[in-house]
């Protein structure tokens, strides 16, 4: 799956257990009602967000992630999360280039000077 918008935050790294560590952060979508939706890259992927700015249109690859959890009462507690592998720059809106305006009907006036004996080359 793909989510695709501006980055609002990029957190600091946080070192969760001695061989755990995850950064998040928030894309917001580009739509009618936009959406902050928050990705956490960890281990290894904490790495890709140092190349990125708050600011930048991109599109973040994810995997969403459920998970239980039973507490001591013995009641089980769902979790969601969403977790980022890839992260690429989108393209700023590039304005597409206007085509040149279409000649008007005096630019298509026929030829004065048509010579007959000059248009004997088709093959008919």
């Amino acid at each position: 799956m793909e989510v695709s918008g501006k980055i609002k935050v990029i957190n600091a790294e946080q070192q969760v257990s001695a061989s755990f560590r995850k950064r998040e952060l928030v894309v917001t979508t580009e739509e009618q009602y936009p959406q902050h939706i928050l990705i956490e890259f960890t281990q290894d992927k904490c790495d890709l967000l140092n190349a990125y700015k708050v600011g930048e249109p991109v599109k973040v690859s994810i995997n969403l992630r459920g998970r239980e959890w039973v507490n001591p009462q013995g009641e089980s507690k769902y979790f969601n999360s969403i977790q980022g592998w890839r992260i690429e720059r989108l393209q700023a809106e590039v304005p597409t280039q206007q085509m040149p305006p279409m000649p008007t009907a005096e630019a298509f006036e026929p030829a004065t000077n048509f010579n007959e004996e000059e248009h004997d080359d088709l093959p008919f």
